[in-house]
């Protein structure tokens, strides 16, 4: 195959995947806690045109997106009343136990409800949408009395040496990978009750990266038709 026929295919591909991540921010710019998302792209081979040359020119084979790239920037806070939402100023994230599996994941979100573990002894647990349980600051079960207006509630708030390669798991979730180290309570980060933290998806960025990518993508489908055309004239003078 062509090498230009290759490199424009590859490059429709990732403009496209790149439109895919672009979308999910903009589906996401109401859901509490969201982080948005970058498409990250790499090179790939380079091949040498004369290999007798003293400074060989070479000619790339194009990019394709290599990661997906999480944004960790505050979003902005507003104010709900509600009496179990809260949301995280500063860098961290709640952590939240899941019963079935036996793992802890970490998100942003805050809105949260109760959960009722012992109707007899009037015990609950916070819980966030998905029923898993949010931990403490001792990465204990945050229980609740309902019943105890003055309680405080301590909210852990959990960070890692390096939030790079964090898994995204869904539903807002967030999972640890080994290079992330093991998650310590965040002294410097404030839990602030009866608020969420909204996505921080910047609209108007999103929408020039939309005109953008379009237009790379374009490009490339241009590209592949002057390739075609090209082959089809050095068919036609062949014969």
């Amino acid at each position: 195959m062509d090498l230009s026929f290759y490199t424009a295919a590859v490059g429709a591909n990732s403009q496209q995947t790149r439109m895919n991540v672009i979308a999910n921010n903009l589906a996401n710019i109401n859901t509490e806690g969201y982080k948005a998302q970058s498409a990250g792209f790499v090179d790939l081979l380079y091949t040498k045109y004369y290999r007798a040359a003293t400074r060989d020119p070479e000619t790339g084979s194009g990019a394709r997106v290599e990661k997906t790239d999480i944004l960790y920037e505050q979003g902005g806070i507003i104010t709900t009343g509600g009496k179990y939402d809260f949301a995280i100023m500063g860098e961290g994230f709640f952590g939240v136990y899941d019963n079935g599996t036996g793992e802890v994941y970490f998100t942003r979100n805050g809105s949260f409800r109760l959960s009722n573990y012992d109707n007899a002894q009037n015990m609950f647990y916070l819980a966030n949408e998905q029923g898993h349980v949010v931990l403490d600051s001792s990465f204990g079960f945050m229980w609740v009395d309902p019943l105890n207006e003055n309680q405080e509630l301590d909210i852990g708030v959990f960070d890692f040496e390096s939030k790079e390669g964090m898994l995204l798991l869904g539903n807002n979730l967030y999972g640890a990978v080994e290079k992330n180290g093991q998650p310590f309570l965040n002294p410097h980060a404030d839990v602030l009750p009866g608020r969420l933290e909204m996505a921080n998806v910047d609209l108007a960025y999103e929408m020039s990266k939309v005109i953008e990518t379009q237009r790379a993508y374009q490009m490339m489908l241009k590209m592949v038709q002057t390739s075609d055309e090209i082959e089809q004239t050095i068919n036609n003078l062949r014969g």
